[in-house]
């Protein structure tokens, strides 16, 4: 979630479109000028093992749903995801929540229809941290100031952007009063504090609580959290605003109300460990609009980061 968010536009992106180029273009035999194949992509995260396979079954309902073949693309970053759907070369796009804002608000015809969550009742929502060592003398964001932090990516949602709007609400330039360092992941920038690399760092909260002490990483007391941030939207699923409305509206109801496990279970699509949905996710989708990511934008009017303006 969040991490290696849009990397600034350029080669790399024209060299993905030009991966896509030809995916899904042919119109259907229907007339309604959509494409017979339906190009979902995205990109590899921490939780990744082969994304195709993880993204099975989603695509399955979506075929036997809607009629049309589903074509997974492994996107190497956000900027391909991004051109690919300005192309008009992916219908279905998982984006971070900054990517989607930026991809939105740069005129890509593209709307946020849902995102995962694991509890029917969960806000489709997290948080960032900043972690320091206990008996660290940094507090608050405040200390920070002459220190060397650890960010993950200068496009990271959670690993950038919202820490770098915290500081300048503290009353620091995250360029010029700390000595920045850009770890490259959530979890190697909480090791890098762990080893002494860094007075303090960023990472967004379920690294910190639930994947790195699973994985023997962290242990109760090792890292203290000073300070949280508002709630970061989830990153969400948007599909292409160029298809047709009937199909719209299909792909929609799908990922709302079908890609779900109890539905799923209840549909006798899948049980038990079959039930496999993107990145590990427990319950499913839920609904989410536009409307959402709007504090994305509004960080991005704090911060000023170059990232927001490429």
């Amino acid at each position: 979630m969040g991490s290696n968010i849009f990397r600034a536009l350029g080669v790399a992106a024209a060299v993905a479109v030009l991966g896509l180029t030809g995916c899904g273009s042919s119109a259907d035999s229907k007339g309604s000028g959509d494409p017979d194949t339906l190009v979902l992509a995205s990109i590899p995260s921490e939780n990744s093992g082969s994304l195709q396979q993880q993204y099975r079954l989603v695509a399955d309902v979506i075929e036997k749903e809607t009629g049309h073949k589903v074509q997974f693309q492994n996107a190497t970053d956000y900027a391909g995801v991004i051109e690919g759907q300005r192309a008009g070369k992916v219908q279905i796009a998982g984006y971070g929540p900054f990517s989607y804002a930026l991809a939105k608000d740069s005129g890509v015809q593209t709307t946020a229809i849902a995102a995962p969550v694991n509890a029917a009742d969960a806000k489709p929502g997290y948080v960032s941290y900043a972690v320091t060592k206990p008996g660290s003398p940094i507090k608050t964001l405040a200390d920070f100031r002459g220190k060397k932090v650890c960010f993950v990516d200068p496009s990271s949602t959670s690993g950038y952007l919202y820490p770098s709007a915290g500081l300048k609400e503290a009353g620091l330039d995250p360029e010029k009063d700390i000595t920045p360092v850009f770890a490259g992941g959530h979890d190697a920038s909480v090791l890098a504090v762990l080893s002494g690399q860094c007075d303090a760092g960023f990472a967004y909260d379920t690294i910190v609580d639930k994947t790195m002490p699973e994985k023997g990483q962290l242990k109760p007391g090792d890292i203290g959290v000073i300070w949280k941030s508002q709630t970061i939207p989830t990153s969400p699923i948007a599909i292409s605003t160029t298809l047709s409305a009937p199909l719209q509206e299909k792909l929609t109801a799908i990922f709302r109300d079908q890609l779900n496990i109890p539905a799923l279970t209840a549909a006798g699509r899948c049980s038990g460990a079959d039930c496999t949905l993107p990145d590990g996710v427990k319950y499913g989708y839920v609904p989410v609009q536009d409307s959402l990511y709007d504090g994305v934008r509004q960080v991005c009017k704090v911060t000023d980061a170059k990232a927001c303006k490429s």
